[in-house]
């Protein structure tokens, strides 16, 4: 009964952890699970963001869809190293925080390092400003020039975080082109 609830609970606020999350069009994503199941979740009349880790077979990009379908901003990231991969699913924006020091991995000098965070796990995981030259503790670090656009445009409980390691880029190319963001 207990894991039946949980499961229920965590469906019903959008989390769906998987093993691998395919892109099958802009807006449709193919989540398949470690018990060899899989369901397809089309995201068409909602914001979303979708993270493709620097893997080998994804972008390293981060692409941010509108409710219309259209991806409207884009640019690099990194994400966890390979001690802290950042995990494959669809998440809930949770909630965001401007200014904000890791609570795991705070910074020596006191400054704060996960400033505009944008929270989609409960284990702390987040979009946030950092430096896409170097990997994460299993965060994704989004460009400074970036992060304040994505930071004031995501909307906690509406805004939707895939996370996947495929390459979204056929979908976003006919988009980016056309607003000139390569």
């Amino acid at each position: 009964m207990g894991i039946r609830f949980l499961l229920f609970f965590l469906l019903s606020c959008g989390v769906l952890f998987a093993r691998e999350v395919v892109p099958l069009s802009k807006t449709r994503f193919e989540i398949r699970n470690d018990n060899g199941s899989s369901r397809t979740v089309d995201l068409k009349g909602r914001e979303f963001i979708v993270v493709s880790v620097r893997e080998p077979g994804s972008d390293g990009r981060f692409y941010a869809v509108d409710a219309d379908g259209v991806v409207w901003w884009s640019g690099p990231l990194t994400s966890g190293a390979d001690d802290f991969k950042t995990p494959s699913g669809l998440y809930p924006v949770l909630y965001k925080k401007r200014y904000h020091m890791s609570t795991k991995y705070p910074d020596p000098s006191g400054v704060n390092n996960m400033d505009y965070s944008i929270f989609f796990t409960h284990q702390g995981h987040a979009l946030h400003k950092g430096s896409v030259d170097w990997m994460s503790h299993g965060c994704i670090h989004i460009d400074p020039k970036d992060i304040p656009t994505l930071f004031r445009w995501a909307k906690p409980g509406r805004t939707k975080v895939i996370v996947t390691r495929h390459s979204y880029m056929p979908f976003a190319r006919p988009d980016l082109l056309r607003f000139h963001l390569k």
